[in-house]
């Protein structure tokens, strides 16, 4: 029930209902229509709620607009002039002349009329697809503020998590003679043997694009590699996952070149801390 609510939370059942999406998207979303009803009453209540709102938005065409395209169309269709053709009777030359049936303007002008209804109808539709289209563009925006929010507050649940878990040993890490500024914090789980660095602690100086920074286990004396990480925008939160230990009794950061190196170069050393 938790993975059907996360499906209708995401988003994708708003796109199936405005069309923006694969025909191989289509087919998936109404395959989990057909298992799951919850899915089925959502799209139908996306659906109303998007003519609900379509009707609200409607806008009608003001009287001056009507009676000007009306006239418009009706100023020349020609005038009413009585057509007559002479009725000859090869039998009888006195017979008189018979005028032919007037013509009917009932028919233009029922003619012009409809065509300023279509005309009107034209603009409404027009107007109704602008509108829609403007909701459209609400609806993404939405939803990418919604993603931006839910994966904020995962790496903030990730980064509480690192904190109260009892099996992880916080271990705050200071600057050397080299940075005396720099530090950084990390989180050891002697349990997962998973290493996690709180990416929002780290105040170290921002690297070139030939350089890494690479976190050193200290086990027994020597070093062992942990991984490569670039200096983190000021306002970057999170957890970021190191290489897995089994057994630490310290860790350091070193400078390195681009991709790491084998052996840490002492004299580039930037932070270091012991349990």
């Amino acid at each position: 029930m938790e993975d059907v609510k996360a499906y209708i939370e995401s988003g994708i059942l708003e796109l199936y209902v405005l069309g923006d999406m694969s025909a191989e998207e289509k087919l998936q979303v109404e395959g989990m229509a057909s298992k799951y009803p919850e899915i089925t009453a959502e799209i139908n209540a996306i659906e109303t709620s998007l003519e609900l709102y379509a009707r609200a938005q409607a806008v009608e065409p003001s009287e001056n607009l009507r009676n000007r395209v009306l006239n418009s169309m009706v100023v020349n269709l020609g005038d009413d002039n009585t057509f007559t053709k002479s009725v000859t009777h090869r039998d009888d030359d006195n017979v008189p002349q018979l005028p032919a049936a007037r013509v009917n303007s009932f028919y233009k002008y029922a003619f012009a009329a409809c065509l300023t209804l279509l005309l009107i109808s034209i603009y409404g539709l027009v107007n109704l697809y602008s509108q829609l289209q403007d909701s459209n563009a609400q609806i993404a925006a939405l939803r990418l503020d919604k993603q931006h929010f839910a994966n904020q507050v995962s790496l903030m649940d990730n980064q509480l998590d690192m904190y109260r878990d009892p099996s992880y040993k916080v271990l705050k890490l200071k600057g050397t003679a080299k940075t005396p500024t720099a530090a950084m914090i990390l989180a050891w789980n002697a349990v997962s043997k998973k290493v996690m660095v709180d990416v929002q602690s780290v105040k170290l100086p921002k690297n070139d694009k030939q350089h890494q920074y690479q976190l050193w286990a200290l086990v027994n004396g020597k070093p062992v590699d942990m991984g490569v990480f670039d200096a983190p925008d000021a306002d970057t939160a999170g957890v970021k996952e190191m290489k897995a230990i089994a057994s630490a009794q310290g860790f350091a950061v070193t400078l390195e070149p681009m991709g790491g190196s084998i052996n840490p170069t002492m004299d580039e050393m930037v932070v270091i801390g012991t349990f």
